[in-house]
């Protein structure tokens, strides 16, 4: 009877949302990523990170590189401004891309989060990687969406749209 008083007890005060469950987005998150442009291998710098705020929800963020850019080397002296121009270009046509990624990534978190109450927060956040050469100007350094996971699961019923636009979106 102690036992069961105690597991009860403790079942008040533990998070609804385990690491298995976030575990399992942040694999899910990752593989996505990596599989955004095959044959670039070095796309995803830091694995996916989640963590759960009692009250508030579960928080996803990742490292990313839009696109490999050229490095110095002896056989490389210097970078020339075509190939700058070059990967510029390359990270501006993929930024739609990953944030689209990211939007479809909430939604997938959203129905594999049961636990988690319908009023907290799905937050995923890429910090993008840029070379010191780069001219990062439109390039954030930091895209943050966030949405409360009832309008995401809306995505999950075919009205993907509607869940998309309950997103918040800022850059930094």
């Amino acid at each position: 009877m102690r036992t069961l008083a105690l597991v009860f007890a403790a079942s008040l005060f533990a998070a609804p949302v385990n690491r298995a469950i976030i575990g399992n987005v942040e694999t899910s998150m990752n593989k996505r990523i990596e599989a955004l442009w095959p044959g670039e291998p070095y796309l995803l710098l830091g694995q996916a990170h989640g963590v759960y705020l009692e009250g508030y929800g579960c928080v996803f963020t990742a490292r990313v590189n839009l696109a490999e850019g050229p490095g110095i080397s002896p056989f490389r002296p210097q970078i020339t401004d075509a190939d700058k121009a070059a990967l510029r270009k390359r990270k501006l046509e993929r930024l739609p891309m990953l944030k689209t990624a990211m939007q479809e990534m909430m939604i997938a978190a959203a129905g594999a989060m049961d636990p988690l109450p319908a009023t907290e927060k799905i937050v995923v956040s890429m910090l993008l990687f840029h070379l010191p050469y780069e001219n990062t100007k439109d390039l954030p350094s930091q895209i943050v969406m966030e949405a409360p996971r009832e309008a995401l699961q809306a995505g999950l019923t075919g009205q993907k749209l509607k869940a998309m636009a309950a997103i918040a979106v800022k850059e930094f």
